[in-house]
């Protein structure tokens, strides 16, 4: 497969790099960002962390906005960004064009629905596709952990539980931790899915983490004065869920935090430190 390098700017001794391909998953060009440690100049091979973004963002916001390369090259540690959504004239998008629902806000499932399911197979772009492209044409191992986001949380949490033997580890900002019960959710479900509410526990944390066998750490990150924490992310049932299975969740409740990146920016380390600990 074919990559384009848009662009490189070095980082903290390491490489921050965008690039696009052609993605044969999705049916369209797509792009994705790669923050290479200094590390692997000495041709070390270093594990990866990646990153889900939330609703509206791109492979940018994490990388210009989270402050992680600092600590990601001390650690010796791959970050891949992945953009949110299929992109291109030709993929559908919310004809109302409204911020949740069509391109941007992909939710990290493989779409059913007429005509989403032409493009949107992001579940299986970020499980299978991106970490065979990043496998076979950088300088890292198959050792792998995931975070994310909101939406992007959702998708990390998600992804995680259905894939425990791909993931080392896992970690969440203000995940979106029950779509099948929020607005978010249901409005991206419902297009992306269609109406069969069975059919959605297989994209929905708090389900999967009920009857979760093999059982990955995982950290979430919630703020207290998040503005979406009550009808959106529902953390609290996230949290009964995983006391219903044992399952070694670590929810901290962040006082006086809000949705934004400077919440990101005030834990990040953490993040990076805790997967560092079973990356390696």
């Amino acid at each position: 497969m074919t990559l384009e390098n848009i662009s490189t700017n070095k980082s903290f001794g390491g490489w921050h790099k965008q690039y696009s391909h052609h993605s044969a998953t999705l049916n369209c060009d797509m792009r994705f960002a790669v923050y290479l440690p200094p590390q692997i100049a000495d041709g070390t091979k270093v594990p990866v962390l990646y990153w889900l973004s939330g609703l509206t963002c791109t492979d940018e916001n994490f990388m210009q906005k989270a402050g992680a390369q600092r600590i990601a090259a001390e650690l010796g540690i791959a970050i891949v960004a992945p953009d949110t959504s299929p992109r291109g004239e030709d993929v559908a998008d919310d004809p109302q064009g409204s911020y949740d629902f069509g391109k941007g806000a992909g939710f990290y499932v493989n779409a059913t629905q007429e005509p989403w399911n032409r493009h949107y197979q992001m579940y299986d772009y970020v499980v299978n596709e991106l970490p065979t492209l990043i496998e076979s044409h950088f300088p890292v191992t198959e050792q792998r952990a995931i975070s994310g986001h909101s939406m992007g949380g959702h998708g990390a949490l998600m992804i995680a539980l259905r894939n425990p033997e791909r993931y080392r580890s896992v970690s969440a900002f203000s995940p979106i931790s029950h779509p099948r019960t929020c607005p978010w959710g249901k409005k991206a479900f419902t297009g992306y899915l269609g109406s069969d509410l069975e059919t959605w526990k297989q994209y929905d944390s708090c389900e999967l983490m009920k009857q979760a066998t093999g059982k990955l750490p995982a950290l979430v990150d919630q703020g207290t004065e998040d503005e979406f924490l009550t009808e959106q992310l529902k953390p609290e049932l996230l949290e009964a869920a995983a006391k219903k299975n044992n399952y070694p969740l670590e929810l901290r409740m962040q006082e006086g935090y809000d949705h934004s990146y400077y919440f990101i920016t005030s834990f990040i380390e953490d993040h990076l430190r805790f997967h560092a600990g079973y990356l390696k």
